[in-house]
């Protein structure tokens, strides 16, 4: 088999073993980039010279019996978290030149456990939208079918994921924006619990809502990822004073008596026939297992939607108002300082962003505060009360990922409204700050991964991995790859 087709845990492995070198594993990923990078288009940067240098140093390490847990992994991250002295775009032509000074915590603490960058990937422009093709660049492409979308905003991670760019990568989800695209390419995706993972050097979209989480090839490889991201950081105010557990403790572990809520308000109108079907065996395969399903209801579902478009364009109005041709990123020529803050954002910014500053400046605006933001903050809060409420019966949530599998290109940009619908399954989880995963659970007739969704307590990834492992191993779908 080729390197380049491995995960995390198996490379590990064969790296321990001496079975094979760290250039070996770089040079087989590289020269899978080679191969597909033109047809999917996932990396906004690659960092080829870079990643040599870091596989000759994991190299050197192993041969000296310093070989740290990550020694010679490639991964990939999102290009909205800062790589010192590497370009850090957010895919948008206001950051295209933007070289960070320093590193972002997640990334700093992948750097001590010895991975290996492989480059930056393409996202909807600061992270708004849900099929990546609001970069400010290109549009990432399905590995699963080139005709369609990737998903979002952290398409790009997925997609190299997905089509063996690299072994693992780093996505940011707001709103849905790493399990969403993970289910719809057939990859391993977690938003893990507000507070979890630290924020630091992250480039905030919505700051009460952005969470930093792994896309991988597995479950077993999203817990080794987690072991390495979580835990406190005195950089990032929201990050939660909370121990950090071995990931990997519950995995392999029997679900026998788990309760798996099932909630109504899932499976509604407009869910894709193939997408319900798919989850529904999901359901039973887990019974079978042990689970038990619970119906359980989340009353505040219908209102989540518009909760989130109120909060995070509020939110990105607010932390975006730092981008106006001064101090860093893209500036235009004006007459005076008006024209050339009004020229800059004009220029610098993409459709998509511009109008989410819009619907937030004007929910923030004098006299709408409070028929807007602050009645959003409240049904927020009662949306949090609909989990805890049901989490006091039931371990897990159960949920379709996305509504339907991958759209095809260009099919939604028309109807914003539309695309803000593809993140309906995802977006309450956000506003509640509870970690949720996706895990491939089957395929459409047209060979379109569809994914599953589980939702737990805060805090309490352990159960969620546990159980998504147990359903992995008891199916093959997360051995599937696209032809490409």
């Amino acid at each position: 088999m080729e390197l380049y087709r491995l995960g995390i845990h198996d490379l590990q492995g064969m790296l321990e073993r001496k079975e094979i070198s760290v250039a070996e594993v770089i040079s087989s990923v590289y020269g899978r980039i080679d191969d597909v990078e033109n047809k999917i288009k996932a990396y906004v940067t690659l960092t080829k010279k870079e990643a040599f240098e870091m596989a000759a140093a994991a190299d050197k390490d192993r041969a000296a019996g310093r070989a740290k847990i990550l020694s010679g992994i490639p991964i990939a991250i999102k290009d909205n978290m800062c790589t010192r002295g590497i370009t850090t775009t957010c895919s948008s032509k206001i950051l295209a030149n933007f070289v960070p000074p320093y590193e972002s915590t997640v990334t700093s603490r992948l750097l001590e456990k010895g991975y290996v960058l492989t480059g930056k990937t393409n996202l909807d422009e600061f992270a708004m939208g849900s099929s990546t093709e609001n970069s400010g660049f290109h549009t990432t492409r399905n590995p699963w079918d080139t005709d369609r979308i990737p998903g979002g905003s952290s398409g790009g991670s997925a997609a190299a994921v997905a089509a063996d760019e690299c072994m693992a990568a780093l996505g940011s989800d707001t709103g849905g924006s790493i399990r969403q695209p993970a289910s719809l390419c057939g990859v391993v995706g977690m938003k893990p619990t507000y507070g979890r993972v630290s924020r630091y050097g992250l480039v905030a979209f919505a700051s009460s809502l952005d969470q930093i989480g792994p896309i991988t090839k597995n479950v077993m490889d999203c817990a080794l990822l987690m072991n390495v991201i979580s835990g406190r950081d005195l950089r990032d105010s929201t990050s939660a004073p909370v121990g950090v557990p071995d990931f990997t403790s519950g995995i392999g572990k029997d679900i026998n008596g788990l309760k798996i809520g099932i909630p109504k308000e899932y499976f509604i109108e407009g869910l894709d026939p193939e997408v319900e079907s798919a989850v529904k065996e999901a359901i039973r395969k887990l019974e079978s297992l042990g689970a038990l399903p619970v119906e359980v209801s989340l009353p505040h579902t219908g209102y989540a939607v518009a909760t989130y478009y109120v909060l995070a364009t509020s939110e990105a109005s607010s932390n975006l108002a730092r981008y106006d041709g001064v101090k860093y990123g893209f500036r235009a020529e004006g007459r005076d300082l008006i024209e050339m803050y009004m020229k800059s954002r004009a220029l610098g910014f993409g459709a998509e962003v511009k109008r989410r500053i819009m619907l937030g400046t004007y929910a923030l605006s004098s006299g709408y505060y409070d028929a807007y933001y602050k009645k959003a903050q409240q049904v927020r809060t009662l949306i949090k009360n609909d989990f805890e409420n049901a989490f006091k019966e039931v371990d897990i949530i159960l949920t379709p990922t996305s509504p339907t599998a991958a759209f095809r290109l260009g099919e939604k940009t028309e109807d914003p409204l539309h695309m803000y619908l593809a993140d309906i399954f995802t977006i309450s989880v956000n506003l509640a700050g509870a970690p949720g995963i996706s895990i491939p659970c089957g395929f459409t007739s047209g060979n379109l991964p569809i994914g599953l969704q589980l939702i737990g307590r805060h805090f309490d990834e352990e159960t969620l991995l546990k159980a998504a492992y147990a359903y992995e191993q008891s199916t093959d779908w997360h051995r599937r790859k696209p032809a490409l």
